[in-house]
C-alpha cells in the first residue's frame, strides 16, 4: 500500500512527519506517486490558534472526497489537545495524539483488519518525563536537516493550548542525539537546526543543557552548520550565551520570541520576562556574536491591549532592530485563560495594529538587510531558480547570486554582498 502525509505547522510537526515517512517505508509501505492521492494519508495537525483546526478539518475533508476509499489518520496536536471532539472527525479512520508515533503501523494494520474507526489518544501524564526516541536521517530534496531534542512546554502561557497538547518538557538524550546527528551527516546534510517545543529548555531537570547540545552539534564530522529554532528569552542566561558563542559553527540568528514590547501584555499573557530583560538578552547576544541577527514573533490586539499598550510594544519593536518579524493578530483559543478574559480586541482594531506593526517592521528589516551591504559571507546555497542561486548566510540573510551552476546548490561558498532589495540582497561569488 502506498501513503502520502500531510504535515501542518512547525518545524518540530515536519520533523515527526519524516520520522513517520521513514518508519512506514521501513515497514513495507511505499510513498504515493501522486500527491492527491494515496491508499493511506496521514495527516499531521497543528493546534496552535483555532484558524488551525479550521485548516485541519478543511484538509481532511479535501482528502476524503480526493480518496473516498482511502485510511485517513489525523494525529498530531489537535487530538492531543481535545480528545473530545475527535468523535466529530466522521471522516477519519484513525484519530492518533502525538505521544506515541511507535502506534502509528499498528493501528494502520489494525483497521484494515476490523475496518471500525479507531481513536487512541493515550494522555501526557503531568509526571511522564520519557523522551519519545524518534530518529530522522533524510529529509528529502533540503540542504538542512531538522533535528528535534525537546519537546512539551511547563510555561502555560495565557493564549496557549501547546501544553495542553504537548505535555511537560522532555529532552532527548544526548548519546542518542548523537546517533542521529551522525546520521544525518553521512547523509550529506551540511547544516542542522536543532528544534522543540521549548527549545530553550533543553535539558531541564537533567544534568546538561542546550549548550550541550549544541557543542555536540558542532563537534559532529560533517556537519558544518548548526543553527538554533524558537527561543525562549528567559531561559538565556550570560552562562548560556557565553558557552554558545564558543562554537564557530552556530549561526549567529537567533529567533528570540518577544510576543509584546508592552509590560502590562507581558503580565497578561504570563510570560516571564519584561521588555527590559528581553532588550538586555539582545545586546549580550550582540556583545557575544559577530554581526548576528535578531529575529521574533508579535502579537497585537491581545486581550486587555489598550492603544497605549500597542503603542508602547510598537515602539520597543522598533528600538531592537530585528532583521524579521512575523506579526499576527491574537486569535482567541478555546482551552485557554485569555479566551475568557475581558477587553477583548475588535477584528478591524486588531487588522489595523497589525497593519502599522508589519509596516514598522517591513523597515527594521529593510534597514538590517542594507546592513549587511558590503559582508563578506559563506552562503549555503539551496535551490537553483530562473537564472539565479538563492541560498542563506550563517546569519540567515538571504542571497541571490547570478548563475546557471546547479552544481552548487547544497554547497556553501563566500559571496560579497552587493545591493539590498526588500527581502534579500544580491551577491556576487568571492
Amino acid at each position: 500500500m502506498d501513503f502520502n502525509i500531510l504535515t501542518l505547522g512547525c518545524k518540530v510537526n515536519q520533523y515527526e512527519s519524516q520520522a513517520m515517512r521513514e518508519e512506514l517505508l521501513r515497514q513495507g509501505y511505499t510513498l504515493s506517486a501522486d500527491s492527491d492521492r494515496a491508499d493511506i494519508t496521514v495527516i499531521n495537525t497543528c493546534t496552535v490558534t483555532s484558524v488551525s483546526d479550521a485548516k485541519n478539518r478543511k484538509l481532511i475533508s479535501r482528502v476524503r472526497r480526493q480518496n473516498p476509499g482511502g485510511i485517513i489518520v489525523v494525529t498530531g496536536c489537535m487530538p492531543q489537545a481535545f480528545p473530545e471532539e475527535m468523535h466529530t472527525l466522521t471522516d477519519c479512520d484513525i484519530i492518533l495524539g502525538n505521544k506515541e508515533r511507535s502506534h502509528l503501523v499498528p493501528e494502520i494494520e489494525r483497521f484494515i483488519r476490523e475496518r471500525s474507526q479507531i481513536i487512541d489518544i493515550p494522555p501526557h501524564p503531568n509526571k511522564d518525563f520519557s523522551y519519545e526516541r524518534l530518529t530522522v536521517s533524510s529529509f528529502g530534496g533540503h540542504t538542512r536537516a531538522f533535528v528535534k531534542i525537546e519537546d512539551g512546554c511547563n510555561r502555560f502561557c495565557s493564549y496557549c493550548i501547546i501544553p495542553y497538547a504537548r505535555g511537560r518538557v522532555r529532552s532527548k538524550p544526548l548519546e542518542d542525539l548523537k546517533k542521529e546527528l551522525e546520521q544525518v551527516a553521512l547523509n550529506g546534510y551540511r547544516e542542522v537546526v536543532l528544534v522543540g517545543i521549548n527549545l530553550s529548555a533543553y535539558g531541564l531537570g537533567e544534568d546538561f543543557s542546550l549548550a550541550d547540545a549544541v557543542e555536540l552539534a558542532c563537534q559532529t564530522q560533517g556537519i558544518d552548520r548548526v543553527r538554533l529554532g524558537s527561543l525562549e528569552p528567559e531561559e538565556m542566561s550570560d552562562a548560556l550565551i557565553k558557552r554558545l558563542a564558543g562554537q564557530e559553527k552556530l549561526c549567529p540568528q537567533f529567533h528570540l520570541s518577544l510576543q509584546s514590547g508592552c509590560d502590562n501584555t507581558l503580565r497578561a499573557m504570563n510570560r516571564r520576562y519584561d521588555s527590559a530583560e528581553y532588550a538586555r538578552i539582545v545586546d549580550s547576544l550582540r556583545s557575544a556574536f559577530d554581526n548576528p541577527s535578531m529575529t521574533t514573533d508579535v502579537m497585537v490586539g491581545f486581550a486587555g491591549e489598550t492603544e497605549d499598550d500597542f503603542n508602547a510594544s510598537l515602539n520597543f519593536v522598533r528600538s531592537i532592530g530585528f532583521a524579521k518579524v512575523h506579526v499576527f493578530p491574537y486569535s482567541r483559543r478555546k482551552g485557554t485563560r485569555a479566551a475568557e478574559a475581558p477587553g477583548q480586541v475588535p477584528p478591524a482594531e486588531k487588522t489595523r495594529r497589525a497593519g502599522l506593526m508589519a509596516k514598522a517592521c517591513d523597515d527594521s528589516r529593510s534597514e538590517f538587510l542594507r546592513s549587511q551591504v558590503g559582508q563578506r559571507a559563506d552562503v549555503l546555497f539551496e535551490r537553483l531558480r530562473h537564472g539565479y542561486l538563492e541560498g542563506y548566510t550563517k546569519n540567515y540573510t538571504p542571497v541571490r547570486v547570478t548563475s546557471a551552476d546547479a552544481s552548487l546548490c547544497g554547497e556553501i561558498r563566500p559571496v560579497t554582498i552587493t545591493c539590498a532589495h526588500a527581502d534579500y540582497c544580491d551577491a556576487e561569488l568571492a
